[in-house]
Order: structure tokens, then C-alpha cells, then sequence
């Protein structure tokens, strides 16, 4: 067994469907990798899960009964960091934008290929906890990168804006991390994607400038006319190096 495959195992992933056919070829793909699977066949059965279970990753719905999948994508994010997944039949650009300025990680739409939504999990899982691990390492010296009123620790894994703490999924701390460790030099959607992604970049994908929105509202005092995260037209984007 590889050491990353036993660093994954004894993780708890839910899935929250109302489709019990899929929970049950999910659950069957992933106990196979060595997750532990908890089920919801409702919004609301899922949140009583994540509030009284540590669960690692969620692979949501969106068309769920009582409580929607949007609507427990909103209330993770107000508590918790933990990578999400939404997993859906409404497949459009609206959907897909509107599920990522929620904060989900990723979105996948139905139908789907079971071994792609296990490779997927696996990429967020080995990223959130790529990303805390650091934070463990006693050795480890704090190292800070400050840029006007940012500054990212790397060490704690933490952004700050004016002495704030920000609030960031994991997908949004990668992408701010790759950017800003180069300050002024200009990176392509393709170069974002497949770095933090780690997959090539099919060219039609709406996920990066989402997350890039969702982080100029968390960074900039003016998101339409931002300060720090700049978008270089038909190039790509640059975090700037004076400010």
C-alpha cells in the first residue's frame, strides 16, 4: 500500500443524493479506496451529519429535498472548510458558477463516470490536506509573503487581509498561493488550472474566473476594480508586486 493511498484511508466522505442508486455505486467505488461513506438523502439529513461527524469531503446534490444542495453549500461555507463537491443533473454555466460562488471545490455533472468522481475526490483530499499539513511541522519557520494589506503565511496556511483573517476554501488558498508567490508575473487560466488542478485545461472552463471572483470579494476593498488580483486581458491574471 503507497503511503499516500494509507494517509487517505479512514477518511469519511458524504454523499448527500436523493438518488439512492448513486450512493450506492459511489459508496461501492469509494470503500474500495479505503473511505469510510456516510449517506443523506436530503439537505437536512446531510447538515445533522457534518454537525455531529467529522466528515473530510462532501459530494453534494443539488436537487435535494427539504434542503437544496446551494443552500448546504452556503451553510458549510459559514462553518467549515472542508473540501466540497457538488455532483448534479444541471450541468449549465449558471449552475456551475453559481455552485463555485457558494464556495463548492469542484462540480461535476451527471451523468458521470464513478472512477472520475474518485479521481476528483482524491485530488481534493491530497490538496486540503497538502495545504494543512505544513501547520504540523514544529520545525517549520513562519514564512510570510506581505504585499500591501496581505500577507499569506505559508506556514499556518492562512491568509490575511488588514490584519484579518480570510476566510478561503482550499481550491481559492491554492490559487492565491501559486499567484502570489510570483508577484507581477502574469499566469494563464491553463497554467492555474493545471497546477492547482493538476489536470490539463480543456480551454472552455468557467471554474477559474469563479474562484478568482470569489477571492477578489474576499481580498479587495473594490472587486470590480481590484487593487491586488489583477486580470491581464486575454492573457491570464498577475497578483501585483507593489501596491
Amino acid at each position: 500500500m503507497s503511503y499516500e493511498r494509507e494517509k487517505m484511508e479512514n477518511k469519511t466522505i458524504l454523499i448527500a443524493d436523493d438518488d439512492r442508486d448513486i450512493i450506492e455505486i459511489l459508496k461501492l467505488y469509494l470503500e474500495n479506496e479505503g473511505y469510510t461513506v456516510m449517506e443523506a438523502v436530503d439537505g437536512n439529513i446531510a447538515w445533522k451529519i457534518i454537525k455531529d461527524n467529522s466528515i473530510d469531503i462532501a459530494v453534494i446534490d443539488i436537487m435535494m429535498p427539504e434542503l437544496d444542495g446551494f443552500q448546504l453549500v452556503k451553510r458549510i461555507r459559514g462553518e467549515y472548510s472542508l473540501p466540497v463537491i457538488i455532483l448534479s443533473a444541471r450541468g449549465g454555466d449558471n449552475d456551475k458558477i453559481l455552485g463555485l460562488g457558494l464556495g463548492a471545490d469542484d462540480y461535476m455533472a451527471k451523468p458521470f463516470n464513478p472512477l472520475e468522481l474518485v479521481a476528483r475526490v482524491q485530488a481534493q483530499m491530497r490538496r486540503f490536506y497538502k495545504l494543512n499539513s505544513s501547520s504540523l511541522k514544529k520545525e517549520e519557520k513562519s514564512e510570510r509573503i506581505v504585499i500591501g494589506d496581505i500577507t499569506l503565511d505559508k506556514s499556518s496556511c492562512t491568509l490575511y487581509c488588514k490584519n484579518k483573517e480570510c476566510s478561503l476554501t482550499s481550491t481559492e488558498f491554492k490559487i492565491i498561493c501559486y499567484l502570489i508567490e510570483q508577484p507581477g508575473r502574469v499566469f494563464t487560466k491553463g497554467q492555474i488550472f493545471e497546477h492547482v488542478w493538476g489536470e490539463y485545461f480543456q480551454g472552455d472552463d468557467n471554474t477559474i474566473m469563479v474562484h478568482i471572483s470569489n477571492i477578489r470579494e474576499k481580498i479587495e476593498d473594490d472587486p470590480r476594480n481590484p487593487t491586488y488580483l489583477k486580470t491581464i486581458r486575454g492573457l491570464g491574471y498577475r497578483f501585483e508586486k507593489k501596491v
